[in-house]
């Protein structure tokens, strides 16, 4: 069996650096951009996260299944705004902003430095689960199943039923993020490595706290190669609203959803991946933020570009919070908390640059 099947990261997950052309209030459309992924590979994305580097303003996403007119702020708890002129066209090779009449949370201000993390899944699914048997929820989504992710759409029923929702891949996710699109409440990820019974417990991206052991999150029920569960509870299954769930599986040599204990030590805990990353982000299982660094912002190690994913703050410079990327994995630089505290257990998402080796067995090109 070959190490990977995706010799080309850059057709599944790619970053766009940019500067923002557009006057505030620009009512009539009369600035626009459109902006070209760097990758190897064309990519037209699914999903878009946003964030602005030289200011405060809040995590943006779009995606193709709630359409580009709908905005969430995975900083904040609220529910999903109209943000009709943010986002013209999800692209071939990219995408096109509009005036960016968000407020609050901006992607196209003039002058303004942002980057954009996207993601590809592309081909179109739907489950009646009447019909099929599978799960016992209608969905519907997106998925890319060579690159293990699926964007999922449903509807709750709260407490009349535990719910069961296909989530298009054909193997069982590792990280699942679900948000209510209707009401305010908290974005609740499932990660198969947080605790020694992930299914019982969620974190929550839109939040520093702590691991929040809940039975009906996930119905304590882990997820499957078919479906995921959700019991009662209002970041999952309200009866009558709208859902969106993004689930990830892992893919050898492309992406890795696992766990790692912090050493205390200024030469830093390693976690080995399998390939170069080109983004990562970290949570303690215990109350800590999100740090995110990626490859474009920081072309060199150590690499001190970093957001958290639960704050608008602006992007951090700091040496107290150098990571490296390598060849095969990262490794933390200081003895900073939010990454590397002493017997301190971390999960983590990450995606690559290049994997280790090929799937002719040649050996990844790390930079």
């Amino acid at each position: 069996m070959a190490y990977t099947t995706i010799d080309d990261p850059s057709a599944y997950f790619q970053t766009k650096l940019y500067t923002g052309n557009s006057a505030a209030d620009d009512a009539n459309l009369t600035t626009s951009q459109a902006l070209t992924f760097d990758g190897n590979s064309d990519m037209q994305p699914d999903l878009l996260w946003f964030k602005r580097r030289d200011g405060a303003d809040h995590h943006l996403w779009f995606d193709v299944i709630r359409g580009r007119t709908k905005g969430y702020y995975s900083n904040l708890t609220q529910a999903e705004d109209n943000l009709a002129n943010s986002i013209t066209s999800f692209d071939s090779d990219g995408f096109t902003l509009g005036n960016d009449t968000g407020t609050g949370g901006t992607i196209n201000k003039n002058s303004e430095t942002y980057v954009a993390w996207g993601w590809k899944a592309g081909t179109a699914f739907s489950n009646d689960a009447s019909g099929t048997g599978i799960g016992n929820t209608d969905s519907a989504g997106s998925v890319n199943d060579a690159a293990g992710f699926s964007i999922v759409g449903y509807t709750g029923a709260g407490s009349s039923t535990d719910i069961e929702i296909k989530h298009g891949l054909s193997t069982v996710p590792q990280v699942i993020i679900t948000k209510n699109r209707d009401d305010a409440n908290h974005w609740a990820v499932f990660h198969h490595k947080n605790t020694s019974a992930p299914q019982t417990d969620f974190l929550k991206l839109s939040a520093n706290t702590a691991t929040t052991d809940d039975a009906d999150i996930w119905n304590d029920t882990a997820p499957t190669s078919a479906i995921f569960t959700a019991g009662d509870h209002s970041s999952s299954n309200r009866a009558g609203d709208s859902f969106i769930a993004y689930c990830f599986s892992e893919k050898q040599g492309y992406s890795k959803f696992g766990s790692y204990t912090g050493n205390g030590n200024a030469d830093g805990a390693f976690a080995h991946l399998g390939f170069k990353p080109a983004w990562i982000m970290i949570k303690s299982a215990a109350t800590g933020v999100w740090r995110m660094w990626d490859n474009k912002r920081a072309i060199f190690n150590p690499n001190r570009k970093n957001f958290q994913a639960q704050s608008n703050g602006a992007e951090y410079s700091d040496a107290a919070i150098d990571i490296d990327f390598m060849s095969n994995g990262f490794k933390t630089r200081s003895t900073d908390s939010s990454y590397n505290g002493s017997n301190v257990a971390y999960v983590y998402l990450a995606f690559a640059e290049n994997p280790l080796v090929t799937s002719t067995g040649i050996p990844g090109l790390a930079k």
